[in-house]
């Protein structure tokens, strides 16, 4: 955010050796990175919503990341808990389709976290199970269209019928790694021009 990242950390041995190379490349683009202490996923369980951070707990980053998060980009961390080990990152249960609307499979989440997201997000489009399950949620949006799994017609159109441009594409075969279209993704946000 801004020209500042906070490290990845991840909770799998496997993948640790990636953290590295992701904090390398975003120091050689310019970013001003800090070393995470603890684990977290990366963008697989924090997602910017405008000015707003949110972060998941549950299955895979640690709580304590949340709180090195809001220092490292100075903004509000919204802290979520995931419940349903399917959807073990925030970004296989929720997606942002703008800086004040998301979606997101409430039962994915705590009572308590599908408050605060009841609380912030009142206009939110809720995703069925079936459409959560092919990865659906895990989409990318620019804030009109959006880019989302081919299998979730469901929510296909109900991103229709909100006034959103669905662009289906079908991942299936990353589907069964465990992945989707945010998956392929990596949200840069440079520091504003200073002049």
């Amino acid at each position: 955010m801004d020209g500042k990242a906070l490290a990845v950390s991840f909770h799998y041995p496997q993948r640790r050796g990636e953290a590295q190379l992701y904090a390398d490349w975003l120091r050689a683009d310019g970013f001003e990175v800090t070393d995470a202490v603890a684990i977290n996923e990366g963008e697989g369980d924090f997602l910017t919503v405008g000015r707003r951070m949110i972060a998941a707990t549950g299955f895979r980053s640690d709580p304590a990341s949340h709180a090195e998060l809001a220092a490292v980009t100075g903004l509000e961390v919204v802290s979520l808990e995931l419940v349903d080990p399917r959807f073990y990152h925030v970004d296989t249960a929720l997606t942002v389709l703008d800086e004040r609307t998301v979606a997101y499979l409430p039962e994915a989440f705590s009572p308590a976290s599908r408050e605060r997201l009841q609380e912030l997000f009142p206009d939110a489009i809720h995703v069925s199970l079936a459409d959560a399950q092919v990865f659906g949620l895990n989409a990318v949006s620019d804030g009109r269209n959006v880019v989302v799994a081919a299998q979730a017609t469901g929510f296909i159109a109900a991103l229709e019928a909100a006034g959103y441009q669905p662009v289906p594409v079908d991942l299936s075969e990353l589907l069964k790694g465990g992945g989707g279209i945010k998956c392929c993704t990596l949200e840069l946000r440079p520091a504003p021009d200073a002049g």
